[in-house]
């Protein structure tokens, strides 16, 4: 597939906003983090930015962005429509927290019951974004067990990089607990991913030309491309066609590994050992919030580039 800048922008940058708004609740509730209004403002308003921002960037790859809204109407079949849907929703809930906890300083129970139901509902978001994906069975890349897991996973764990990142600026005592969630998180994304690269590699081609065609060819023999059915590039090819070399796919692999996960484990691990609060430590953790940007960036890529729809095995593709 076509890596769109758009897509990738809005994978990216809507789980992490979803990613912080969960775990600000979740330390709230756990009374880690109490109502500061400068905190409460970077944070909650750096949240919403990046999901507005990921939000709008979607409707970019759309061929009629104009449109957008009538996708809603189809949410009883549409992935897609569910996930406008529930993001809509969200703000609601996470919005009156936010609120609550910045204007206000209340997160008293009643609070808390926003919180936690826009923290449900952030989770569903993407996981709605994730399902977009792995329901689309012309792609194997996407259709099998990890893509979701694979999402909320990295969504959870970019979310609290930035919250430890905040927390390290404003010298929050909550800072060393969040960081050790972030470890947490980090390792456990490295695992799904790992898992997810490997099933991907792995899988049995689902289709060939030749079960594509179905012309019943005789055991060993197989369709050949003798004429490409356009004469120019079209549509498919330009968004479904889209080929990468292995030896830079294994490339990008390791650079999505490094910089995602293991840079800013060890530089947030180092961070804990010096101390957090102080300024050595505080720079180590903007520097792993940094590389882990990067890392994650070059992940969602390479989701999409690595992907390969069927339809390309009537232009030529042996299998998919």
């Amino acid at each position: 597939m076509h890596p769109a800048k758009s897509v990738i922008f809005f994978t990216t940058a809507s789980g992490a906003g979803y990613g912080l708004l969960v775990w600000l609740v979740v330390f709230t509730a756990r009374g880690d983090l109490m109502p500061q209004a400068g905190f409460g403002l970077a944070a909650f308003g750096l949240a919403f930015a990046l999901i507005v921002a990921g939000l709008l960037s979607s409707t970019f790859h759309l061929g009629h962005p104009e449109r957008a809204w009538r996708a809603m109407s189809q949410w009883r079949t549409s992935w897609l429509s569910r996930e406008g849907l529930s993001a809509i929703v969200t703000f609601l809930p996470t919005g009156l927290f936010a609120a609550s906890w910045v204007l206000l300083g209340d997160v008293g129970p009643r609070a808390m019951q926003l919180g936690m139901l826009g923290a449900a509902l952030s989770l569903l978001t993407v996981y709605c974004t994730a399902m977009i994906y792995q329901s689309l069975k012309p792609i194997p890349a996407w259709s099998n067990r990890w893509t979701a897991p694979a999402y909320l996973t990295l969504s959870l764990a970019s979310g609290a990089v930035l919250l430890a990142a905040l927390a390290a600026l404003f010298g929050l005592d909550a800072a060393p607990v969040i960081a050790k969630v972030v470890l947490a998180l980090l390792a456990l994304g490295l695992v799904v991913k790992l898992a997810q690269w490997h099933s991907v590699l792995n899988a049995a081609s689902m289709s060939t030309a030749n079960s594509a065609t179905g012309l019943g060819l005789e055991p060993g023999q197989r369709v050949r491309l003798v004429a490409a059915p356009h004469t120019e590039d079209n549509y498919l090819l330009k968004e479904m066609g889209f080929h990468i070399a292995r030896k830079h796919a294994d490339k990008l692999r390791r650079v999505a590994t490094v910089f995602g996960f293991v840079a800013p484990f060890l530089l947030i691990a180092t961070a804990i050992g010096i101390g957090m609060g102080t300024p050595t430590a505080t720079a180590l953790i903007i520097t792993a919030t940094a590389l882990a940007a990067i890392g994650i960036v070059t992940e969602r890529w390479l989701v999409f580039a690595e992907a390969r729809h069927v339809v390309t095995l009537y232009y030529g593709e042996e299998a998919a």
